[in-house]
């Protein structure tokens, strides 16, 4: 190789290297900003947008109690909900959640905790806020909760519900076979699920929280007997859920 094509090749190099070295340092930024709006979503972050949102988020305090305005967004809670507790108890939580966020999965372990320690002052609503982008899953088996519970009762959702937070099924299959485990009807549970039956009850819990403000899973809030409400996102700590708790029972 000529002396002269050698320093064209040198040359070729040394214009190349400065572009090179930008896209690399672009593509090491967008990874991380990928990687911190999984963790912000998953963790009590912003709500994945809906293409058809049908409700607008309030404007609302990160954490702490709500103005009475606020407290009302929040869906009362009813007959169509999961409750494990009394709904007379002294204070309740609602959590939006998630079966597929790890958050969720811990936070369920600080809320069982929960139950346990505050026995009947205390009841825990469990509402579905699936975040479809982050987790494909998480609305299918939403529903095959709700398939559960319609078949064999209150007592077996929660069951299913903790079995999926200790086992994270891996596929739809995963999840029906887990609903046989806790005592549905597995066939039963898939043919309800197939149909659909549950769709439009998953997708109102969705849009009813975003609608109360529910911004990430878990999502929770705090009521008690006075109308009083507290928000308390994320896979915060028992220190934390128990200090909200003592203050919503005027302790």
């Amino acid at each position: 190789m000529s002396d002269n094509s050698k320093e064209t090749s040198s040359d070729s190099i040394s214009r190349f290297t400065p572009i090179l070295i930008v896209a690399i340092v672009a593509m090491a930024f967008a990874v991380g900003a990928l990687w911190q709006k999984v963790q912000h979503l998953e963790n009590g972050g912003a709500a994945i947008a809906k293409a058809t949102p049908t409700a607008a988020v309030p404007s609302a305090p990160t954490t702490g109690k709500l103005t009475e305005d606020l407290t009302k967004a929040i869906p009362e809670v009813t007959d169509a909900d999961h409750i494990r507790g009394s709904r007379d108890a002294k204070v309740i939580l609602i959590e939006y959640s998630d079966y597929y966020c790890p958050f969720c999965a811990s936070f369920h372990a600080t809320a069982q905790k929960a139950t346990a320690e505050y026995g009947d002052d205390f009841a825990w609503v469990y509402r579905h806020f699936p975040l479809d982008t982050l987790h494909p899953n998480a609305r299918a088996v939403a529903e095959i909760a709700e398939c559960v519970a319609s078949e064999a009762g209150e007592e077996t959702f929660w069951k299913f519900t903790d079995k999926v937070y200790e086992n994270s099924p891996a596929t739809t299959d995963a999840a029906l076979d887990l609903a046989g485990e806790v005592g549905a009807n597995r066939a039963s549970v898939e043919s309800c699920f197939n149909e659909g039956k549950f769709k439009d009850k998953v997708e109102d819990q969705y849009q009813d929280g975003v609608a109360a403000g529910v911004n990430g899973t878990p999502g929770n809030f705090i009521l008690n007997q006075a109308g009083e409400a507290w928000k308390l996102p994320g896979a915060v700590p028992f220190e934390n859920l128990s200090s909200t708790l003592d203050e919503a029972l005027g302790k």
